[in-house]
């Protein structure tokens, strides 16, 4: 394979190929993130139920990669879309 075809950019939502220059294809930036407040904790909870509920969820993440945790709290990507990906796109993201 020649190594245009090799690095050739395309739209993320239908494949079509994009051409640097031309003008007609947006890079689109997600960035999302777990709700960053603290955990509620009722003051009057059982100091040993909060302790078990603790392990169970650690023991819980114990089950899980780095990544999938990770992924759990903080993702950022890049889309790249054509033109006419991004009209659909932006007028209705969540979709």
């Amino acid at each position: 394979m020649n190594d245009e075809a090799d690095n050739a950019l395309l739209c993320h939502r239908c494949g079509a190929v994009l051409r640097p220059g031309a003008g007609n294809w947006y890079v689109v930036r997600v960035e999302a993130f777990a709700d960053p407040t603290p955990p509620e904790i009722a003051t009057d909870a059982d100091p040993a139920e909060t302790a078990a509920e603790i392990e169970r969820l650690i023991e819980q993440m114990r089950h899980s990669s780095a990544t999938d945790l990770a992924e759990q709290v903080y993702r950022r990507m890049t889309l790249h879309l054509c033109g006419r990906c991004y009209a659909a796109w932006i007028e209705n993201p969540t979709g």
